[in-house]
């Protein structure tokens, strides 16, 4: 069985994140969608609530699930069995940041790092931007699975009560 392992934060999680994870599942028979602490990032959503989240908008994915990264992501890997990790790339800018961390995860792992292209109609779907309109109002229904936008406007409005 070959298994991939899909990381990221996951905050929230995006259309674009499950196309990337359904196309994934054209090449291995499992994806894990491995939800991770990135500590350069103030994530809106808690660990348990992304997990959560990521759980459900892969529900419908027959070989996908969705698990909390406790650590690294090179000993995730190796406790999964996965023989690679998969990233979408929407551009440049993506695979600049993206590389660096391919190679640290082959030198602590041995595994692989596949890049797939990102669907161009999704190209413009970031969980940095998908917040960014939430926060001002704006409309994030068509950009994250079913499900997310709710948790993210509650999650906003207990912000705001929380900041007034």
């Amino acid at each position: 069985m070959r298994i991939a392992v899909c990381p990221g934060s996951f905050d929230p999680i995006t259309n674009g994140h499950v196309d990337i994870v359904r196309r994934a599942l054209s090449m291995f028979d499992e994806v894990v969608v491995a939800v991770a602490t990135n500590a350069t990032k103030a994530p809106l959503l808690d660990a348990g609530q992304r997990v959560a989240l990521a759980r459900l908008a892969v529900a419908g994915l027959p070989g996908a699930r969705a698990e909390l990264v406790p650590g690294l992501l090179a000993g995730f890997v190796r406790q999964v069995g996965a023989c690679a990790v998969v990233k979408g790339i929407r551009g440049a800018s993506d695979v600049d940041a993206e590389v660096p961390m391919a190679l640290m995860n082959r030198h602590l792992s041995g595994v692989e790092t596949v890049f797939v292209a990102g669907d161009q109609s999704m190209a413009h779907i970031a969980s940095s931007m998908v917040k960014d309109v939430a926060r001002h109002g704006g409309d994030i229904d068509d950009l994250v699975p079913a499900g997310v936008a709710q948790v993210v406007r509650e999650v906003l409005a207990a912000e705001r009560r929380r900041t007034s």
